[in-house]
């Protein structure tokens, strides 16, 4: 029984050893380019507090696979080809999670995507329960799904301008939501501005 657990360890040390190395998928690329991807990426691999070398190399190439996975298919596909273009990026997206999950939690997941947008999904669900404190657990619940909604699209955006914009068309549909439940946005929007102006700096 020990020779036959010993065998099957034995048998699962190269997957773990070949799980922790991904290639760089950088030829043909220039060299600025990808220096600037990669400190891009290894920026929010900082954040994840990641402490094997080994690991956080292999998530940072893995981002950074993402970013030039996603610059190539936005230079392939022109204006007139729009409905091609988001095939090809609906066929890739939910690659980049599965890879990370080999080495993140969903947790450490979800920050990876925080970093590829900005940070957006946090700052604009706050700024939303700080303007209408009185929103419903459902309210809120709603809130955060078209925030997710948003950002998995903003992922796979050209640039940051278009990133921006997938969180701004999610923001404008929560709104009117919210205006359809009878909520005065203008008048919740004037009370915020006041109660920031009134707290200490």
């Amino acid at each position: 029984m020990k020779k036959f657990l010993y065998a099957a360890l034995l048998s699962l040390l190269p997957l773990a050893l070949s799980a922790q190395t991904v290639a760089l998928k950088s030829e043909g690329l220039d060299s600025s380019y990808v220096q600037t991807i990669l400190s891009r990426s290894q920026k929010i691999v900082d954040g994840l507090g990641l402490t094997v070398p080994a690991k956080a190399e292999a998530v940072r190439n893995i981002i950074a696979n993402r970013y030039f996975l996603l610059n190539e298919i936005h230079e392939r596909f022109d204006k007139t080809q729009q409905t091609a273009r988001d095939a090809e990026l609906y066929k890739h997206h939910f690659e980049l999670a599965s890879a990370l999950a080999q080495y993140l939690t969903d947790e450490q997941i979800d920050a990876v995507k925080d970093g590829m947008t900005f940070g957006r999904l946090k700052r604009d669900y706050q700024a939303q329960l700080d303007m209408i404190p009185s929103l419903t657990d459902e309210e809120r619940k709603q809130v955060l799904i078209w925030l997710k909604e948003a950002r998995e699209f903003a992922m796979d955006a050209a640039d940051s301008k278009a990133k921006h914009a997938w969180f701004d068309k999610y923001r404008g549909r929560t709104n009117n939501w919210l205006s359809a439940r009878g909520y005065d946005l203008k008048k919740e929007r004037e009370e915020w501005q006041k109660r920031m102006a009134a707290s200490p700096k």
